[in-house]
């Protein structure tokens, strides 16, 4: 299969800044991604270009043509514009010079050298899809290394040796499990052998790179594919290692699931879950599925050989929600993010006490309360974790969380359970009780609140007369106690005498 490069899709910015530089006398190539993209008849949100003039040549063509300029990226040749077009959309454009880079092996930084060669420039990049340019403004195809025919062949190839592409930069061995799960390639077999060999190199890049590929990895369309990747080339044991941890030796008698595989499966349908754009999670969702692939990590730790020959996993709930905070933390995630993923882990197994006799109304406002605002992730993954090949099973189980969803949805209409509270506040508790703020008016709040809970909505009136027949049995509502003997200044004046 032919693609051929849908030049149609260029903005007229992109024409118009090639003849700037042409007409100054020097080279411009559009490069990388946007290439590729074009290629595959995808928009490119950002334009990255290369060309041979020096960041100070770069700014004398583009500067006054530009609404605006930065130069954050100057040392390492890179010059970044802002325009608006015709349309006054906003385009964001770098310009970088003809790099001929080099890294300490021991480094995270690269060593950079400005070259003079287009084709010197492309070598230095991570895959062959991605080391196309188009000369401007001519749009003469620059392909050295084959690119267009390995994307037409869905093939992810270095345009040098891989060894020396990911000794260079190891964090492209990441990046080669992210483009297999966006673009849904396949790795040569140099390059897995590379990865295989050199995976403990990724331990000098640091923990937010490798973050931002893992992100990028999960959110695609094929995660599953970029996991599995991350896990036979032994990245995922220094960068993620629950995951090939769920690899449970299985016995013959098959007592337990394969954990990893169900895993897999588990983001798999959580992301088949995510509804469109204006819906309640719009996909791609990072805390979604990166809480239905972590939300089995605690087995390994608690999987237990019971009398009789039955396998346990008890609190594994817990114990993974521990284990996904300590990792993200180690990756640098912010705190919204480690804190939803991992409630979501600790929240996966509520739905399995939802018997046939349902639950109470006070057990579906906890349930609805302990989720917060992770309530329509937690349907999602909840029903996600159902891979059984028992149709049978499957059927029970949907039904009963349909009705649960159902119940909460009736409870919801009546009650406003996305913001349950107590039926008085902080202000009426202590003027009820006549005390100041302190640590007893918590403990009151938190009475209201259990009440509120067991027996929904009580009225401010009978939520007063609950609070006072509550407050009369704590001890900071007793009465001092009466000194024993006489007074004081009684004792005082009998002892003078």
């Amino acid at each position: 299969m032919d693609l051929v490069p849908d030049t149609s899709k260029f903005d007229p910015v992109v024409l118009e800044l090639g003849r700037l530089f042409a007409d100054a006398g020097y080279e411009l190539s559009l490069v990388g991604g946007p290439v590729r993209d074009l290629f595959l008849g995808r928009a490119s949100p950002d334009l990255d270009f290369t060309t041979n003039a020096t960041p100070d040549e770069i700014l004398s063509v583009a500067k006054k043509w530009a609404d605006s300029h930065w130069e954050m990226g100057r040392d390492f040749g890179t010059i970044g514009f802002r325009k608006r077009n015709r349309n006054k959309e906003v385009m964001l454009i770098e310009v970088t010079t003809y790099r001929a880079e080099a890294y300490d092996p021991e480094s995270r930084k690269p060593v950079v050298a400005f070259g003079t060669s287009l084709v010197d420039d492309l070598q230095r990049r991570d895959f062959s899809v991605n080391a196309m340019a188009l000369r401007l403004p001519g749009m003469e195809l620059v392909d050295p290394f084959g690119g267009a025919k390995d994307l037409a062949a869905g093939l992810l190839r270095t345009p040098g040796t891989a060894e020396d592409s990911f000794s260079d930069d190891p964090l492209r061995m990441m990046r080669a499990a992210r483009f297999a799960s966006q673009l849904g390639f396949a790795l040569a077999p140099d390059v897995v052998a590379a990865m295989t060999d050199m995976a403990e190199r990724i331990s000098i890049i640091s923990a937010e790179r490798v973050r931002d590929e893992l992100v990028k990895l999960i959110c695609g369309p094929h995660p599953r594919a970029g996991v599995d990747i991350l896990v036979d080339s032994g990245l995922a044991a220094l960068v993620l290692p629950e995951i090939p941890a769920l690899k449970l030796e299985t016995d013959e008698h098959h007592r337990h699931k394969d954990v990893y595989q169900h895993s897999l499966q588990v983001l798999e349908q959580a992301a088949e879950l995510e509804s469109g754009p204006d819906g309640p999670v719009p996909g791609p969702d990072f805390v979604l599925r990166f809480a239905a692939l972590m939300h089995d990590v605690g087995k390994p730790k608690t999987r237990r050989f019971e009398p009789g020959g039955a396998v346990s996993f008890r609190h594994h709930d817990l114990a993974g929600a521990k284990l996904t905070a300590k990792r993200m933390k180690a990756l640098r995630f912010d705190n919204e993010s480690i804190k939803a993923v991992s409630r979501l882990v600790e929240l996966h197994m509520r739905f399995y006490g939802y018997g046939e006799a349902g639950w109470s109304d006070s057990a579906v406002r906890r349930y609805v309360t302990d989720a917060g605002d992770l309530l329509q992730r937690l349907h999602r993954l909840t029903r996600s974790d159902v891979t059984t090949r028992n149709q049978r099973k499957a059927e029970r189980l949907a039904f009963a969380y349909d009705d649960l969803e159902q119940r909460i949805a009736v409870l919801a209409e009546q009650e406003e359970l996305d913001s349950i509270r107590p039926d008085l506040d902080g202000e009426a508790i202590m003027t009820l009780l006549g005390i100041k703020p302190s640590r007893v008016v918590g403990r009151a709040y938190n009475f209201l609140l259990e009440l509120r809970m067991e027996h929904g909505p009580l009225g401010a009136g009978k939520a007063e007369v609950e609070l006072l027949k509550w407050w009369a049995e704590q001890p900071e509502a007793q009465p001092e106690p009466e000194p024993e003997g006489p007074p004081a200044a009684v004792a005082s004046a009998a002892t003078e005498e």
